[in-house]
């Protein structure tokens, strides 16, 4: 039996490593966990405890118990709860993983959430159960089979407890809806008010993304756009779309121009820079050009909100996602299949990317690939050169089609 419980915990070990979680084995190495478990023996004689791994992700503990055999995975009492019986905590994994939980929570450490995981079987054959408890002695039951730690890493974990103890949406959850109602309001206004093709419509927007970057680096207001007698509202938007790519280092000249070369769409197209009757999502009617009507819409919807949140590149990422999904189905009569966001996340999982990796997609598309994987490289980073590096020599795409290149600029 020895053997093959050394086979579970190398099991664990190797799930955990995967997860990119660091739990200490037989034990804690935190002073506070370790204190916590001297009288946690599971055997009842107040001696020290020491689960198969216990250690902390974010402000969460988590405490593993491991059994080879996967009948010892868990046994409930007649009250069909999980058992505290001692034989019990001793011989089932679930029922060991709560004992050492609920022993923390009774010391009254700084640590005031637990996960409680029991892991029963091997590679091949196997069950991995979480359940939560608190120190308000709340034990939300078995929290539903897993099979990698990968929600418990520190990039999951939080919206797993909302979603799963607190039975709450998930702040993506939250933020996908709020976009798609955003994104789709946008698209039916650039059709509307300017007749623009699904191929233009990406391009005006990411446009205007760049103009109001522009725009703010150079404390310019809406009011800047006022299509005089000079200039229309499109040239003025082309020429700070000019000048923001200019102050990005966008190189060589020939790249500059090509990019250019496709956002000219946006002045060049006479009846987004008209003057017209607009009723705006309050109801009330305006006389603007559909350009500064865009502008104004995706200032105050999508571009102040970058400004305003923490995950600022997840936002825009979702609002785009979103936005193309409306010209034609995810995109499709552009001739793009937007690679779903899970699809992406678990290609940067499987490779196990690091900070310091360089990232090539040859058919980048819009860049979905390149964008996870600048979000988990710049999780990894430990600095801010670090992730300036990472941003601006670390990912390469190539793509042959124009529009989806331009289009992902914004």
């Amino acid at each position: 039996m020895a053997k093959k419980e050394a086979q579970t915990d190398l099991f664990v070990y190797k799930l955990l490593e995967e997860a990119g979680i660091n739990l200490t084995y037989q034990g804690s190495d935190i002073k506070e966990l370790n204190e916590a478990l001297k009288n946690a023996s599971k055997k009842g004689t107040n001696k020290q405890g020491y689960p198969e791994y216990c250690g902390v992700v974010k402000d969460f503990v988590i405490v593993i118990e491991n059994k080879a055999d996967i009948s010892k995975h868990i046994k409930r009492d007649e009250k069909n709860l999980i058992s505290q019986n001692q034989k019990d905590i001793e011989n089932y994994a679930l029922n060991g993983a709560l004992w050492y939980a609920k022993q923390i929570i009774a010391n009254q450490t700084s640590y005031k959430k637990i996960f409680a995981i029991a892991v029963s079987g091997d590679s091949k054959r196997h069950r991995i159960t979480p359940m939560f408890i608190d120190n308000g002695a709340f034990i939300r039951e078995p929290l539903g089979d897993i099979e990698t730690f990968t929600l418990f890493n520190e990039k999951s974990i939080e919206d797993y407890y909302k979603r799963e103890v607190l039975k709450e949406e998930s702040s993506k959850q939250k933020k996908k809806e709020e976009i798609e109602k955003i994104a789709a309001i946008l698209h039916e206004d650039l059709r509307n008010y300017g007749a623009l093709d699904d191929r233009n419509k990406p391009l005006v927007v990411a446009g205007i993304l760049l103009a109001l970057d522009e725009m703010k680096t150079k404390n310019l207001t809406l009011d800047y756009l006022n299509n005089d007698d000079i200039d229309t509202d499109g040239f003025k938007i082309y020429e700070l779309i000019k000048s923001n790519l200019k102050r990005s280092n966008l190189a060589p000249e020939v790249k500059l121009d090509k990019v250019l070369a496709q956002f000219s769409v946006i002045k060049d197209t006479k009846k987004i820079n008209e003057i017209c009757e607009i009723v705006d999502k309050k109801g009330l009617k305006i006389n603007s050009t559909p350009l500064k009507h865009y502008t104004k819409f995706i200032k105050e919807n999508i571009f102040d909100a970058i400004d305003r949140i923490k995950n600022s590149d997840d936002y825009l990422g979702i609002f785009y996602s979103e936005f193309m999904r409306f010209s034609g189905g995810d995109g499709q009569t552009l001739g793009i299949v937007l690679t779903p966001t899970h699809i992406t996340e678990l290609f940067c999982d499987l490779v196990e990317l690091k900070a310091t990796d360089r990232v090539l997609d040859p058919c980048c598309g819009t860049g979905g690939f390149l964008i996870t994987a600048m979000d988990y490289m710049l999780l990894q980073a430990k600095n801010e050169r670090q992730k300036e590096e990472i941003k601006k020599n670390q990912l390469f795409g190539f793509e042959l089609q124009y529009f989806y290149v331009c289009s992902c600029y914004g």
